[in-house]
Formats: C-alpha cells, structure tokens, sequence
C-alpha cells in the first residue's frame, strides 16, 4: 500500500493501481499511523509526500518485500518449479513482438502469472530507479543506471514515408535531403530518436521535428496520412508494408541496425521464473545465429 502510495505521490491513483476505493487507501494509511503514533504522509502542493517516517517504513518494506520474492524464486529453484509472478517493463516499439515471445513461454508453463507493463522510455528509467520489475526490454540501454543487458534480438530502423511520397524510388538519398522533409517524430528522451539524432549530429545536420508523437501507432497512422517522414523499428511495421500502406526510404546511413536488450538493474537477483524467461530469450537468439 505504502510502496504504491509513494509511487503515485496520490491515494486515488494507489487505489487505480491496487483496484481499491481511494477512501480505502486513506483508511489504511490512517491506520497505519495510528499503530506507529506517526505521521507517514504529508500533502505538499496537492500531492501526497512520505515524512521522514514514512520514507524509512517504505525502503523497509521494499527490503522485506524483495527478500521474499527472493526467497520464493530460491524454493521454486529447489523444486525446479517455473511459476508465480513475472514481472516486464517493455518500451513502447517492444510491444510489437514481445509478447509472442511472452506466450510461447507462458505455453510451456502455464503456472506464470505474467505482468507486462507498455510504457515510453522514461517511465521506464523512472521504474528502474524504483526496481518496479523483473526485466526491463528495451533498444538504448542506460549505462548510467548500471544495468546489466543481454542482447537478443535484432533492431532494424528504417525511414519511412507514404505510399506514394515522391522519394520512394529514389537511391541512396542523402541526409541532408531527408533533413530537409517534415520529420515525424517520438518523444525526447525516445530510444530509436536518440540514435537518428546522433546519425544527423555526425553529419553536422539538425532534425527539425515537425510533430512529436508518443507512439509508433500514431507515427504510423501520420506518415500514412501524408503528414511526412518518420523513423521506425522493422518489427513495428510488418503489416504495413505486406500491405503496401507505407514506404521504406532508400537513405545514405539507413537502415540503422541495433539490438533489443533484456535488462536489469546490476546486484538484483532475478527469480527463477525470471531468470527462466530471460534464458528462453536468449536460446531464440542462439537459435537465430546458428541458422
């Protein structure tokens, strides 16, 4: 309750999150300090903040809470048992093919309770920082949050455009022509922007974003409608091109390859469910290697 209260910085999106009444979060906490004979939280600007109190209960909480997550991964390691919880955080162009591979897991072992969290980039640093859950899958990997990552999947980034966009059967266009087309583009801090912008920066060039989109759907659905280029994952963009409803630019540079990563934070001790997926992640690419 605590951890969810912290998180949110607000009852009633605690009690979205743990499908209870926002009255019923109240209450808890309420009850909660009346135990303690402590204030835990405090309203600052409209917003819910743990006191000093509160902060130790809740990094408390979060030490007995992961020991025995840890504990139960150790039993069912003992018992060779792959069941229980499994808990992933997957960037936004992840959900493209991510969860076949969740399936094809969860048809090996239907015992896993699988949770699997679509976000953007940001909340997805911001949920590393709280050790919100079991793996994170993503393109860009933060070196400075000390991740350890595992590659297991191809990335490959196209340009694309309209079906009927005048460079379409052009060859080998150059950057600075592309820099001069209405780029569509993700959010800042987006993985797959930081990579184009660093391709431009190289060639001392500049994107000037003509719109910013918080989804690859809603790229899609713009370049489609003729409103300019965008950049796009391979795995984001079968349908559309199988039906000839988009384009893939001949550019100077592209596509970019890169790889998709199973991360978590260095010292975490994943469970063995977790662990398990993560080696069933890993054998599909050995698997694709040795074709």
């Amino acid at each position: 309750m605590l951890k969810a209260v912290a998180r949110h910085a607000s009852f009633t999106r605690a009690g979205e999150e743990l499908n209870i009444s926002q009255p019923a979060v109240s209450m808890q906490i309420r009850q909660l300090e009346e135990m303690l004979d402590e204030r835990v939280t405090e309203h600052v600007n409209r917003r819910i903040h743990l006191t000093s109190v509160g902060q130790k209960i809740h990094q408390a909480a979060i030490d007995i809470l992961d020991r025995l997550d840890r504990l139960e991964g150790e039993l069912q390691e003992l018992k060779g048992e792959v069941k229980g919880p499994l808990d992933i955080a997957v960037v936004t162009s992840a959900k493209h093919f991510l969860p076949q591979y969740l399936g094809e897991f969860m048809r090996q072992h239907p015992q896993v309770k699988p949770r699997l969290a679509v976000t953007n980039r940001e909340s997805v640093l911001k949920a590393i920082n709280d050790n919100r859950h079991d793996l994170y899958i993503m393109g860009q990997v933060p070196k400075e949050l000390g991740m350890e990552a595992q590659p297991f999947l191809d990335n490959i980034i196209e340009v694309v455009a309209a079906a009927d966009h005048p460079l379409r059967r052009k060859k080998r266009i150059p950057l600075s022509r592309l820099a001069s087309e209405p780029f569509l583009v993700r959010e800042q801090g987006s993985g797959t922007r930081i990579a184009v912008e660093r391709i431009f920066a190289a060639e001392g060039l500049e994107i000037t974003p003509f719109m910013e989109l918080g989804s690859s759907g809603a790229l899609k659905s713009a370049v489609m409608a003729g409103l300019g280029i965008a950049v796009l994952s391979r795995h984001s963009l079968k349908f559309e091109l199988m039906t000839n409803s988009i384009c893939t630019l001949d550019v100077t540079g592209f596509p970019l390859r890169r790889r998709w990563y199973a991360a978590f934070p260095k010292g975490k001790r994943l469970s063995f469910t977790a662990q398990c997926f993560l080696d069933s992640l890993l054998d599909k690419q050995n698997d694709a290697e040795q074709c």
